[in-house]
């Protein structure tokens, strides 16, 4: 009979999908998991952010350790989970733009993508009607957690989150770009002024 110890499953855990934005001042992380359950998160002052937890019936292993490009203000951070996502708000320790979330140079790892949908570009932060995105309210602070410097020792109360609302607008914009799409094209590439 085989057994599962901790290294087993350390081995074998799996990357969630996880999408990223900022602004000067702040990170913006959200991690795709699903039915997240026995949710563990740990953000260090130097960068250092942990995440674990399962997934599904059979409790899949998920976990993620990423080193921030710079340090972060972890009294100042917040987190919250909702049915689909754990999204979190880190504070940066310095309000300046990083080149890119992480220290490693080169190609990001394959789960983690930019958030197109919160991100805006450096010379727009400030003229940017919508600021930031609405986070609603992330239900805890990591300093509550006392995750600052302990290991994945809190429980992380569950919030509201719209996605499935998201879902029908991301459709429609799925369908009109599609639309856009299927414009034919004149032989120069441009495309037609006219719709058929």
């Amino acid at each position: 009979m085989f057994i599962a110890s901790s290294s087993y499953i350390e081995l074998f855990s799996r990357h969630p999908s996880v999408k990223w934005a900022q602004r000067s001042d702040k990170l913006f992380i959200t991690v795709q998991l699903p039915d997240a359950q026995d949710v563990k998160l740990k953000l260090e002052p130097e960068g250092k952010f942990l995440f674990s937890a399962t997934s599904g019936v059979d409790k899949t292993p998920y976990e993620i350790e990423l080193d921030l490009f710079d340090k972060v203000n972890v009294d100042e951070s917040k987190a919250g989970i909702g049915s689909r996502t754990i999204q979190y708000i880190v504070k940066k320790a310095e309000n300046k733009w990083w080149s890119r979330l992480i220290k490693q140079t080169g190609k990001p790892p394959v789960f983690l993508t930019v958030d197109w949908d919160k991100w805006i570009d450096e010379d727009e932060e400030f003229t940017s009607k919508s600021g930031e995105p609405d986070m609603g309210d992330m239900g805890f602070d990591f300093p509550d957690m006392n995750l600052g410097g302990g290991g994945f020792d809190g429980a992380v109360p569950e919030m509201d989150d719209d996605d499935e609302n998201d879902t029908e607008d991301e459709n429609a914009e799925e369908a009109s770009s599609a639309e856009k799409e299927e414009v034919p094209s004149t032989a120069s590439g441009e495309a037609d002024a006219k719709k058929t």
